[in-house]
């Protein structure tokens, strides 16, 4: 083994095999060459000694790609990336909700300040019709009432 270029042909093979035995179904040169580095690591700090080179080469190879996933793993959990037209899309729904609510802001500033109050307790506070019934001093049907034409307003002014 005194050429690395013999002793890549040679675990070429092996390199495969645990970019198969880790499933990586993408990237495959990008593992291929974290194989190879891990390879020329092993190849280099070897010692005769102490062993056989192909089990050496073999736990080096795997690991090197297992750092590389973990490497890659990391990378996609810090960077979300975002194609143009997702980016254009967002962008574009964003306008138009800022632009609904602008009109939709008129439209509330519209309503009588009971109407305002239960459409904030309802929509926005979250309470119940129960709780809001308990708070105006009626019933929970004519909760119900007063929620029904406050909405039927609100989408008649939107309308126009």
């Amino acid at each position: 083994m005194t050429d690395f270029e013999d002793v890549l042909k040679q675990f070429e093979p092996m390199i495969s095999a645990c970019i198969r035995k880790l499933s990586i179904y993408k990237n495959h040169e990008l593992y291929r060459q974290a194989g190879r580095i891990a390879l020329w690591k092993s190849w280099v700090k070897f010692d005769e000694e102490k062993g056989d080179f192909a089990p050496y080469a073999y736990r080096s190879i795997y690991g090197g790609m297992l750092d590389e996933l973990k490497r890659e793993k990391r990378l996609e959990e810090q960077v979300n990336p975002v194609e143009d037209e997702k980016l254009a899309f967002l962008l574009e729904q964003s306008l138009v909700t800022s632009i609904f609510h602008e009109g939709l802001e008129i439209v509330i500033e519209s309503l009588h300040s009971n109407d305002r109050e239960l459409l904030m307790w309802i929509f926005v506070e979250g309470i119940s019709l129960q709780q809001a019934a308990t708070r105006v001093g009626i019933t929970i049907p004519g909760i119900k009432k007063r929620r029904e034409r406050l909405l039927a307003k609100i989408r008649e002014r939107i309308e126009q």
